[in-house]
C-alpha cells in the first residue's frame, strides 16, 4: 500500500466537511462473500438473466430459488470485517455522512452504520410477489431444496427478497437519497466497486463536478482512477482502517 497516497487521503478526509462512502462487491470480499462476476462467483455457474429477472421468477421459480439458495448460503453467515468496522468509525466519529452501498448483503449495517443507502435493496428483508406479505430473512436461511420456490402461506405466491433484479429500476427511494447524499458531500471515498455500473457511478462524478474530492480504495485501477484525487490500490479491508486510523488522529 502506497503510504504517500494513504496520507493525502488522510489528509482529505480529516479536512472534509462532509463525506461519503460508495462501496461494492470488494469491500465484502474478506467477509466471504466473492465478487459475483469474479472467477468462482456465481455468475460463473448462472446465467443471470436466467436466475436474476422478474421474468424468471415468474417462469421459473424453482431455477431462481436454487440460485437465491446458494446466495444466501454466502450471504447468510457471513460477518462484517476491519473495512466495514472501519467506515462505521467514521460515522460514529462525525467524518462520514452516509454510504452508498451496491450490496446486497446489509453488513454496512451489522457493523453498525446507520445511514446506509441500498441501491440494489437486501437480502435481509423478504416478501410475497402476490400479497406482498413480509416475511423475516431467519426462514430464509432454514430453506432447504425442498422447500423451494418459497411459497406465501396467505396466498401461495412466490416470495422473493426485496433486491433489485436484472430489468428492475433502482427504488426511488435509494435514488433520492444518495442523490441528496451527493449533492452535500465535499468528498467521496469510492471503495471495491469497479466504477462500471450505473447510475452508482455517476456519483463520484456529482461530487468531483461540484469541487469535491474523489478518493478511490479498489485493488487495481478502474473506471474511477482518472477521476480520482487520490487512488489507494490495496484490499478495502487494510485500507480503511489505515484511512481511518490516521484521520481520526
Amino acid at each position: 500500500m502506497d503510504d504517500a497516497a494513504l496520507e493525502k487521503a488522510a489528509g482529505l478526509l480529516a479536512r472534509s466537511r462532509t463525506a461519503i462512502a460508495l462501496t461494492g462487491a470488494g469491500i465484502s470480499v474478506a467477509s466471504g462473500i466473492p465478487d459475483f462476476r469474479s472467477p468462482g462467483g456465481l455468475w460463473d455457474r448462472y446465467d443471470p438473466m436466467a436466475v436474476a429477472t422478474v421474468t424468471a421468477l415468474d417462469r421459473a421459480p424453482r431455477q431462481v430459488w436454487e440460485f437465491l439458495l446458494d446466495a444466501i448460503s454466502v450471504i447468510g453467515p457471513a460477518k462484517p470485517n476491519p473495512a466495514h468496522d472501519a467506515l462505521a468509525r467514521l460515522e460514529a466519529a462525525g467524518r462520514l455522512s452516509g454510504i452508498v452501498t451496491q450490496n446486497i448483503d446489509g453488513l454496512h449495517q451489522a457493523a453498525g452504520s446507520k445511514n446506509v443507502v441500498e441501491f440494489h435493496g437486501g437480502m435481509e428483508r423478504y416478501f410475497c410477489m402476490g400479497c406482498g406479505r413480509a416475511y423475516a430473512p431467519q426462514t430464509a436461511l432454514s430453506l432447504t431444496r425442498a422447500d423451494i420456490p418459497w411459497r406465501c402461506g396467505a396466498c401461495g405466491g412466490v416470495v422473493r427478497p426485496d433486491i433489485v433484479f436484472f430489468g428492475e429500476a433502482i427504488p426511488l427511494d435509494a435514488l433520492d437519497k444518495s442523490g441528496q447524499l451527493a449533492l452535500a458531500a465535499d468528498m467521496i471515498i469510492v471503495a471495491g466497486t469497479s466504477g462500471e455500473v450505473a447510475p452508482a457511478n455517476l456519483l463520484p462524478r456529482e461530487v468531483k463536478a461540484k469541487g469535491g474530492t474523489v478518493v478511490e480504495i479498489n485493488l487495481t485501477e478502474s473506471a474511477i482512477t482518472g477521476l480520482a484525487d487520490v487512488s489507494i490500490f490495496a484490499a478495502a479491508e487494510i485500507a480503511l482502517p489505515a484511512l481511518a486510523e490516521r484521520a481520526l488522529s
